[in-house]
């Protein structure tokens, strides 16, 4: 991953992402106007931030891709399954703010596409046969249903391609030394998407730390992508304050980073 400056914002890039002619990547906390706790570049709406702040943020971002601020696009994430296409296009995009959805797939160019996080972890998902791709939102709710894996198969069969031709990109989420979670979480873990014992560390009785970014890697190469066309953000979301946003560090009063895709 590269941290490029955009304009005003910066952000993690993937390296997959320049070679492939896309713009992709994952915003960090700076480049805004919000004002602390939300300094700067809070991007949620779901927040107690100024609704005016944020709308000033979202410019912010599109504009410095070169996008009236209509088209960034994002959904009401309720740690679902649901999984949002747009195979075609849509002059006004702000209606998809109340679709409940944790993934976006498209193949429209002058759409970015974005998930919203604060330690949940945002995928991006790109196709390079295809010219298409998307933005996957990955909690424990949604790792344990294998929403990636889901993401992938609704791409490849609305887009066509190989899932061994994808590329994809792990943001910055939680770390598992600050992730600690209990027996509702393994039960679902275990009724739903396996490797339980893999991604986890018991470090109490009914208590155990969970590593959702290897969750993802497992997910990701289970459903046929190459390894080597997976990269993953290093920095831990509840580490770095200088650098993103942390529910699980400040609690609700914080602010949302964006996972990104433009097909340009």
């Amino acid at each position: 991953m590269k941290l490029i400056r955009q304009g005003k914002i910066s952000y993690l890039q993937p390296n997959w992402a320049q070679e492939a002619g896309v713009s992709a990547g994952f915003t960090t906390r700076n480049g805004g106007v919000s004002r602390p706790p939300y300094n700067s570049l809070n991007l949620g709406f779901n927040t107690d931030d100024a609704k005016h702040n944020v709308e000033g943020n979202r410019s912010t971002l599109a504009r410095s891709f070169d996008l009236p601020p209509h088209c960034l696009l994002t959904v009401k994430q309720v740690h679902g399954e649901n999984i949002l296409v747009i195979d075609e296009e849509n002059p006004d995009l702000s209606h998809f703010l109340q679709v409940e959805s944790d993934a976006i797939l498209t193949n429209q160019s002058q759409i970015m596409a974005g998930v919203l996080t604060a330690d949940c972890y945002p995928v991006i998902l790109y196709s390079p046969e295809k010219k298409a791709g998307g933005v996957v939102h990955v909690g424990w709710r949604g790792a344990a249903a294998g929403l990636l894996g889901k993401s992938i198969k609704a791409l490849t069969a609305h887009f066509g391609g190989r899932p061994e031709q994808l590329c994809a990109a792990i943001g910055p989420g939680i770390g598992a030394h600050h992730y600690e979670v209990d027996r509702p979480v393994r039960d679902a873990f275990r009724n739903g998407v396996g490797d339980w014992d893999v991604i986890t560390q018991e470090v109490a009785l009914g208590k155990w730390q969970l590593d959702l970014k290897k969750s993802c890697q497992l997910q990701l190469e289970s459903a046929g992508l190459d390894p080597v066309k997976i990269e993953a953000v290093e920095e831990d979301t509840c580490c770095h304050r200088e650098l993103f946003f942390s529910y699980r560090r400040d609690g609700r009063k914080t602010g949302r980073q964006l996972g990104f895709l433009l097909l340009n």
